[in-house]
Parts: C-alpha cells; structure tokens; sequence
C-alpha cells in the first residue's frame, strides 16, 4: 500500500486546481490548498474535506508563512502542485501595455519561481526526494495572435521546470510540467459556451474534436508526481488532444 503524502496545490480554489486535489485525495493523498483568495479557498477545501491556507505566491514572505502553516498543521511537503496562474489580458505585441504583460509576468513566472524555490529549499532540509508538478500550456509552444504574454509567460514555465529539474535531480527531486489545451473549467465554459463560435473555433484546431475536461488533465498530474513516474524529470507533458500535431 503506497503511503499517503501531503500534496499541495496552489490555485486550488476552483477549476483545474480543484479538480488536481480532487484526483490526489482519490489516490489516498492528504491535501492542502493554496490560494490568494481565503474566503474562496477555505470554502473548497471544506467541500471536499481538505487542508488550506491562503498565499500570494508573488510574494516569498507569503509563501514562507504558508508553507510554515503546512508543514505545522500536516507536516513536511512531499508534492507541490504549481497550478495557480492568470490569463488576464490579451494584446498584440504592437499594443499590449508592458504593465499588462508584467501582470501575467509576476504570477505565471515569478511566483512559480517562488513557490519552487521554498518549497525545493524545505525538500532539501528535510531529505525528502519530493516531487513538482507545474501546470504550463501548449500555448509556451504553439502561439495563438493576441495571447502572447499568456502563452510566453508559459514557456517561461517549461524552462523553469528544466532549470529546477536539472539543478534538485541529485537531491532526488523530480520537477515535470502538465500542458493542457484549452480545458473546459466553469469559466471557460461560461465564456465559450456550447455551440458559439469560439467554441468551434477552439475544438477546429483539435484532432480528437474536443476542448479537455479537467478530468483530463488531473490523472497526468497525479502520474507524474507519482512512483510510476520515478525516472521522469524535466518533461513537459502535452495534455491537448493532439492540437500541437496541427
């Protein structure tokens, strides 16, 4: 019987995040969630009978308090989930204000920075050959006019996956990226709804002929946090329905 972890999943509140911890619970895991929003966290993990703490992960004094309240309320962290990110604005290069860009800059990149960072430094100190899972987007790969700052903020993050990767492998860490497509969490659906137009222009671009459930995209998460995946590291995984095919 495998023994169960402390898992904790940043942008836990609500869609891909939620659903993550949803599938690690599945697997038997002790759950934290994480996130900026303390009413909304809080009211999560209480529906699916979880830890929390809220975090501004832009923010390391913020992190190291949350990550001091894990690990005194559940003990030491064995897997961090990377997930919590932001697509707040849509510009083209020509237009887009560099205010803007910083945005989606301080979230996407630095605070996954930041949250890697405290979270490999606690690995390290308590010997633990713990593991990383962030949540990137096939977009760091294949761009889409008007989503660049989005889409480049997520190739930031494949690179920040191969950095840690490289640099914790003989700590014994493994650091691997999930990269879905678009996936159908409430607000995307609320946004492109069945039938619209932008959601047969989105599913035209994907081989299988549909937009990812959340669904999809957790069991790759638990996968690759997982001992099925002891010799993988440094990988992005494409969750995408073969959109990067096209």
């Amino acid at each position: 019987m495998t023994e169960s972890r402390t898992v904790l999943v940043t942008g836990g509140a609500g869609g891909i995040g939620r659903g993550i911890a949803a599938a690690f619970l599945d697997a038997g895991d002790r759950v934290v969630l994480a996130d900026i929003d303390a009413d909304a966290v809080a009211t999560a993990a209480a529906e699916l009978g979880t830890g929390s703490v809220a975090v501004d992960i832009t923010d390391a004094s913020s992190v190291a308090r949350a990550i001091a309240q894990v690990e005194q309320e559940h003990g030491p962290i064995d897997v961090l989930v990377n997930n919590a990110g932001i697509l707040s604005v849509h510009g083209s290069v020509t237009e887009l204000a560099a205010d803007d860009y910083r945005s989606i800059v301080d979230v996407n990149i630095i605070g996954t920075f930041t949250m890697t960072q405290a979270v490999a430094k606690r690995f390290i100190a308590h010997g633990n050959p713990g593991a990383i899972v962030n949540i990137s987007s096939i977009g760091g790969r294949q761009p889409t006019p008007g989503m660049g700052a989005y889409e480049s903020s997520k190739a930031a993050v494949d690179s920040i996956t191969r950095w840690a990767a490289i640099e914790l492998a003989g700590h014994g860490v493994r650091v691997n990226a999930v990269a879905p497509g678009p996936v159908l969490t409430p607000m995307l659906a609320m946004g492109m709804p069945e039938g619209s137009p932008a959601r047969a222009a989105w599913t035209s671009r994907i081989p299988l002929g549909k937009l990812a459930e959340v669904g999809d995209i957790a069991p790759a998460v638990v996968f690759l946090a997982g001992p099925s995946a002891a010799h993988i590291t440094g990988v992005s995984l494409a969750v995408d329905g073969g959109q990067l095919l096209v």
